[in-house]
């Protein structure tokens, strides 16, 4: 499933505020991103690290758009790999920044990093931090696949940084979701939420609206996730209802062995 895809550089979604793209191949038409970003304002803050696979480039496309000496801040939306890969690189470069965590991600992760506690501040969903010119509001996701989870909303420019959810596949290189064809968005949307949250059958329609209405109220003007392109304007709407159907929509089987066994021929392994 890691063949190679086409890459992009980093393009910028909202005043200061860039996106880090990765592309990984997710079957023959389709792409998945892995993204993170970069806020350079008066206190400069790196939102997830990426995957360490792709640290190179990584480290060179941050350091393109903001000089890791001014970097202040490093915010970690939960502890899977593809959100910390290059943590560690990012703390060594950035000698002034202070890593916003929580304490699940530090305990999550302590049986593999050494991470700075003096370096660290700890931010709960609902909690705040000033960052000079604006200030971010941690807020917890629709839905999420750790219990270390919290997305950041950039009270300035309204953009919301959703981590892992309003997240879809592309079939191509984009820097806004209104580029996809609208069919396949709303497919790839509900696939990979019904993927990565199998245990939404069990939601409670009423209990669940109520919390995306948490969402809804921040009314961001733009949503970035770390899997799926950047959603603006009426789309960001529309992938707020499309959550909504989370309760209703019918499991989706995982990947089997068959499926192991096409990728294995298709790449030649």
């Amino acid at each position: 499933m890691l063949r190679e895809a086409p890459q992009m550089d980093p393009y910028r979604i909202a005043e200061d505020t860039w996106i880090i793209p990765e592309l990984f191949t997710a079957g023959p038409d389709a792409l998945i991103s892995v993204n993170s970003m970069v806020v350079a304002g008066a206190e400069p803050v790196i939102v997830d690290t990426g995957g360490a696979r792709n640290r190179e480039r990584w480290l060179q496309q941050a350091w393109s758009i903001v000089d890791p000496v001014d970097v202040r801040w490093i915010f970690i939306s939960h502890d899977d790999h593809d959100h910390v890969g290059n943590l560690l690189p990012a703390l060594d470069a950035c000698p002034q920044a202070t890593l916003v965590a929580n304490w699940w991600i530090i305990e999550r992760l302590r049986t593999e990093y050494d991470l700075p506690l003096g370096r660290c501040r700890w931010v709960n969903a609902g909690e705040s931090f000033d960052a000079g010119d604006r200030i971010f509001r941690t807020v917890l996701p629709p839905v999420f696949d750790s219990p270390a989870t919290r997305g950041l909303f950039d009270t300035l420019t309204g953009v919301l940084w959703a981590s892992d959810c309003f997240a879809s596949l592309v079939t191509h290189p984009v820097t806004d979701g209104a580029e996809l064809d609208p069919a396949f968005w709303t497919e790839t949307f509900h696939m990979v939420h019904s993927i990565f949250t199998p245990w939404h059958p069990l939601l409670d329609q009423g209990r669940f609206n109520a919390h995306v209405d948490r969402t809804a109220a921040l009314e961001p003007s733009t949503v970035a996730s770390a899997h799926g392109p950047v959603l603006r304007d009426t789309m960001v709407k529309e992938a707020i209802e499309l959550i909504r159907e989370l309760p209703n929509l019918e499991p989706r089987p995982m990947f089997d062995q068959h499926d192991l066994d096409l990728i294995l021929a298709m790449t030649g392994e």
